[in-house]
């Protein structure tokens, strides 16, 4: 036993002789765990006390948030030195029927994130193992508790909108991973597992209202090809009956408004649940006249809308102040289903039909017969590979190669005559669109050194362009400057001639007190009081700059200003806040912002190779000053269509209102209370100071797109062109 394991299993067997809780487990440390971690610590008689994760730092980072004793590489660790109750199994659905029937092995209850499984199959098989030891096997249909889903329910059940002869279910919701990414994930994998990944939301709520469903009639279509072959339809139209109930469904995966909707029309009434507002109106007619009948039921909705819309900000409101355990609607559903998972086994009582196995294999059924009758003809794809190698020798390195601007540097110096290798831990299906013989695609982690050294075999130049998601300091810590810091001493131990790191201009004070900023300017000096990401950069180039000095590290520091162009979003939150159809602009948007184009970026960075004798050297990549944010802004109202509200904020407010929630973070003992909002901070997002680029175009011979019609066609119309695409 290793030493992490022999010190998981002694804190193991010291909390054991406690045992008055039930004790549970999490497995799987993405987006979800965090809701099912923090609704784990609000049921009553309930301990969270192990996690794990394939990654295990990524286990043992959540583990510190939220204040979970134990963290594990496995499902199977986990259980060699811990007796725990239940486990929350939150991975890819392609692992849930494993490790479910691990678990249930084991003796241990089940709690699984929809989809329950991938195939009925194994649905079937996971329910006779439950119900064989007498476990309790649960699926986190969670839509179905929340607030207006529950009175949905009950109207339908109590009888007051009498028999049911319709019903309508819109969900028109983006998933953006099919414009965006990963591409080779399990969603994606399949044109059916879309279905499987969201038909669990509709389907429960079918099954939980009428029954089940009779064979459907499916189309499906508005097809997309997608990076490595993969297929994707973005519209689902489903029509079925149950009884003597219309069933109609309509999904469509593209952009737009969200809407996640159900109607239901009933003899007496009708009812409609908008699951995003978290609010059922019911209507109903009066004893009165038509026209005083029309006033009275539009009065009863309208106070309906307000009643439910008061009680769901109230419940966000107090939850934010820890004055209750509610908190916003997604967040409460996932909290009620689990405290009623739980308080079936502390009773031993049957499921909740709403999250029992049975109604999640049921579920998973209804997807089957939908994907069956869409008739999708199977178009073959080739087999995803975790190494890609190329014919040539690669004497480059790129990491953070399948991002934006990564993306635009590897075709540039493959079309120069390098050969490329670009380390990558996501989807390579971009990458693999280049279908270059001088490309070499390998997985690795910038924080695994074994993967470091392998990559950098036979590298001359290394680029860091590899950017980690984090929320808290410690995380940028961990996942970007310790990472860092390990990329630049391989880099000296593999003895390679340069290492080009990508900073950015927002480590720079930049608002209206700025002036002229240079290379020679220093960064901004109150960087501590600056947010994470600029903070985070700017710590980087220090460690760095501090072993060129110290042990001659051959560095090259380049710093990109606001980058637009092929691969980017056009709703860039350089110009202001983006949200929905609303921009709030930084200030009066008047002044010409700090711009350059991807491409040009990319070229300089290829320069960055080229050039000799620039090590120690620091680079401010951005374009004459040529467009402000109120004209981006209007280029990019009529290159799409779209009426945009624009708000010119001004910096006060941005500020204000960051100063209330950090107030309300201080009177909740929110961890990250410790970051104090900085007026310094919000007013940098102006831009207004004036960067002289003068290094860049003389050492590097650097000339960037220089004219305003260069930079709204490539940084404005031609990304609108490809995000229009993907949308219609």
């Amino acid at each position: 036993m290793n030493e992490h394991a022999h010190s998981n299993a002694s804190r193991s067997r010291a909390l054991e002789a406690n045992r008055t809780t039930l004790k549970s487990g999490i497995v799987g440390t993405g987006y979800i765990a965090d809701f099912h971690a923090r609704a784990i610590q609000a049921t009553s008689e309930v301990d969270l006390v192990c996690v794990a994760d394939a990654n295990l730092r990524s286990a043992e980072a959540f583990a510190q948030r939220w204040s979970v004793p134990f963290a594990y590489d496995s499902l199977s660790s986990m259980l060699q030195t811990q007796r725990i109750d239940c486990v929350h199994l939150l991975v890819p659905p392609d692992h849930h029927f494993r490790l479910a029937k691990s678990a249930l092995e084991a003796g241990v209850h089940v709690f699984l994130e929809k989809p329950m499984c991938t195939t009925v199959a194994e649905a079937d098989e996971l329910v006779r193992l439950a119900t064989e030891k007498k476990l309790y096997l649960g699926v986190s249909h969670n839509f179905l508790f929340s607030d207006a889903y529950r009175q949905l329910r009950d109207t339908v059940r109590s009888g007051a909108l009498g028999p049911i002869s319709h019903v309508t279910i819109h969900h028109l919701f983006e998933m953006p991973q099919i414009r965006l990414g990963p591409f080779d994930s399990w969603m994606l994998r399949e044109p059916g597992n879309l279905m499987l990944e969201t038909g669990p939301h509709l389907y429960s709520a079918v099954l939980d209202l009428l029954g089940q469903p009779a064979c459907p009639s499916v189309i499906a279509d508005r097809e997309v090809e997608l990076p490595g072959g993969g297929r994707a339809f973005r519209r689902w139209r489903i029509r079925s009956n149950v009884g003597a109930a219309e069933l109609s469904i309509d999904i469509n995966f593209g952009p737009g408004f969200a809407q996640r909707k159900i109607f239901v029309r009933g003899l007496f009434g009708s009812a409609t649940l908008d699951f995003d507002a978290n609010i059922c109106t019911v209507d109903r007619g009066t004893p009165s006249d038509p026209d005083i009948d029309r006033y009275l039921r539009t009065n009863r909705l309208a106070g309906q809308l307000r009643s439910q819309a008061r009680r769901t900000m109230l419940d966000y409101v107090t939850g934010k102040l820890k004055l209750s355990r509610r908190g916003n609607p997604f967040q409460n559903s996932i909290q009620d289903a689990i405290a009623a998972f739980y308080s079936a086994i502390r009773r031993s009582a049957p499921l909740d039909q709403r999250i029992d196995g049975k109604r999640g294999r049921d579920v998973i059924e209804q997807c089957a017969n939908t994907i069956e009758a869409a008739a999708i003809v199977p178009k073959p794809r080739a087999v995803p590979t975790t190494t890609r190698l190329a014919t040539v020798t690669p004497t480059v390195l790129v990491l953070g190669g399948s991002g934006f601007i990564g993306q635009e540097l590897i075709q540039q110096l493959l079309s120069s005559g390098y050969g490329v290798r670009a380390m990558i831990r996501g989807s390579s299906a971009v990458l693999e669109e280049l279908r270059s013989e001088r490309l070499d695609i390998v997985r690795g982690d910038i924080r695994n050194e074994a993967d470091l050294r392998s990559a950098m075999a036979d590298i001359e130049f290394v680029y860091h362009l590899a950017h980690a998601p984090a929320k808290t300091w410690q995380e940028y810590l961990d996942y970007d400057v310790k990472p860092t810091r390990l990329i630049a001493a391989i880099c000296l131990e593999a003895k390679v001639k340069r290492l080009i790191y990508t900073g950015t201009i927002a480590s720079y004070y930049a608002g209206s007190g700025a002036g002229t900023i240079t290379e020679a300017t220093p960064l901004d000096p109150h960087i501590s009081r600056r947010d994470y990401y600029s903070r985070a950069k700017a710590a980087s180039e220090d460690l760095l700059m501090e072993m060129y000095r110290s042990s001659r590290l051959p560095l090259v520091i380049f710093r990109p200003g606001i980058v637009i162009g092929k691969g980017g979003n056009p709703f860039h939150w350089g110009v202001g806040r983006f949200n929905q159809n609303v921009c709030e602009v930084w200030g009066d948007g008047h002044h010409k912002l700090p711009f350059v184009l991807a491409s040009d970026v990319a070229a300089a960075l290829v320069r960055g190779i080229q050039v000799p004798g620039i090590e120690g050297r620091s680079f401010n990549l951005i374009d004459y000053p040529l467009v402000s944010a109120q004209e981006y802004l209007d280029a990019l109202q009529k290159g799409s269509g779209i009426n945009l509200s624009v708000i010119h904020r001004p910096i006060w407010q941005f500020y204000v209102s960051d100063l209330a929630k950090w107030v309300i973070k201080m009177a909740t003992g929110h961890p990250d209370r410790i970051r104090i909002p900085s007026y310094r901070d919000w007013e940098t997002r102006t831009q207004k100071a004036i960067f002289d680029c003068t290094r860049a175009r003389s050492e590097l011979g650097w000339q960037p797109a220089s004219t305003r019609e260069r930079i709204l066609k490539e940084g404005v119309h031609d990304v609108l062109d490809g995000w229009l695409a993907a949308v219609r």
